[in-house]
């Protein structure tokens, strides 16, 4: 069974979590710079077996789309035709950069490591992949 990876895509950096091989835990991978992820997620898949990708699809409260909805989109048809083997789902992500922000807050962690915007990166990717799992099992 191959890994699920997901992507809390960001016009700047976007955070990485992965499942372990039996889909069982979600686990951060890595915040990478935005335009170094194609090549990244290249040289993982040569290691790694994926099978499945999740993408966090960006909405507003209210269901609209917000300004990232299109990149996100096209950034979906990129992963379509460079891994054409790996399905790509998405997952409704909001809430989860806050979500993010309050379990590094209640981790104890010092101020200025719950600053780091990469952090709320992995995080927000760690959750996606969770929703995605619990998704999964009902």
């Amino acid at each position: 069974m191959g890994r699920i990876l997901a992507i809390d895509y960001g016009m700047k950096r976007v955070g990485i979590a992965v499942t372990d091989p039996l889909r069982l835990i979600a686990t951060p991978l890595r915040s990478i710079e935005q335009k170094k992820l194609i090549t990244f997620l290249t040289d993982y898949i040569k290691t790694e077996t994926v099978e499945i990708f999740v993408i966090g699809a960006p909405k507003r409260l209210n269901n609209t789309n917000t300004h990232l909805t299109v990149e996100v989109e096209n950034f979906i048809k990129v992963l379509n035709i460079k891994f054409p083997n790996i399905l790509v789902e998405t997952i409704d992500e909001r809430f989860t950069s806050k979500i993010a922000s309050q379990e590094i807050l209640a981790s104890g962690i010092g101020k200025k490591d719950r600053m780091n915007k990469e952090r709320v990166d992995l995080v927000s990717a760690t959750l996606i992949l969770q929703s995605y799992l619990i998704r999964m099992k009902i």
